[in-house]
């Protein structure tokens, strides 16, 4: 009898609530573009964290021979973004992405790559938010797998693989990710 009492309001919530949700589901677009909107801010967090004067910043020690600064990870990750969020919504890339996704030669101060980042991801919002049941799975002219729905997904386990780097080139340089930082600090 207790299992039933404690059941009870949850049965009783899901079928007043299951309708109303039923009725209105969200998008595919809607869902990617939440959890876009959490990746866009750590990563735009984590690359505000960074002093300006540590933006050169490449680890030395071990095998990191030829590995990206902390600036070249958050040009290459925005210019991904940019890249693949093109590919969902079958445009051209609306800025420059370098040569090979590697961001623009010319941009080197700490807000030029902060604004490129931001401006990178309210992009992405707009291809996330383009998706829907009849065009996610339609085929792009890059062909093999590349559907704009693979292309989102793509684009968003990409930036968390660049970010897992730039959290490292934090904690090397002795800060604290701000995703890492308990609440309110």
């Amino acid at each position: 009898m207790i299992r039933f009492t404690a059941t009870w309001p949850c049965i009783v919530t899901f079928l007043f609530c299951a309708p109303a949700f039923c009725a209105n589901p969200p998008t595919i677009g809607e869902v990617l573009d939440s959890q876009l909107q959490i990746w866009e801010h750590e990563i735009t967090s984590a690359v505000e964290a960074m002093p300006a004067d540590k933006f050169d910043f490449a680890p030395a020690a071990g095998e990191f021979k030829g590995t990206r600064t902390f600036a070249q990870q958050a040009k290459h990750l925005a210019a991904a973004v940019y890249g693949f969020s093109a590919g969902v919504l079958g445009e051209k890339t609306p800025v420059d992405t370098g040569v090979q996704n590697e961001g623009p030669i010319s941009m080197r101060t700490k807000a030029e790559i902060v604004e490129y980042v931001k401006g990178a991801f309210a992009y992405a919002h707009k291809a996330m938010l383009s998706l829907n049941e009849k065009n996610q799975l339609s085929r792009l002219e890059r062909g093999g797998q590349a559907t704009p729905l693979y292309e989102a997904t793509f684009l968003m386990s990409h930036s968390m693989d660049h970010y897992g780097q730039m959290v490292e080139y934090l904690r090397m340089n002795g800060i604290v990710p701000p995703a890492s930082r308990p609440q309110g600090q």
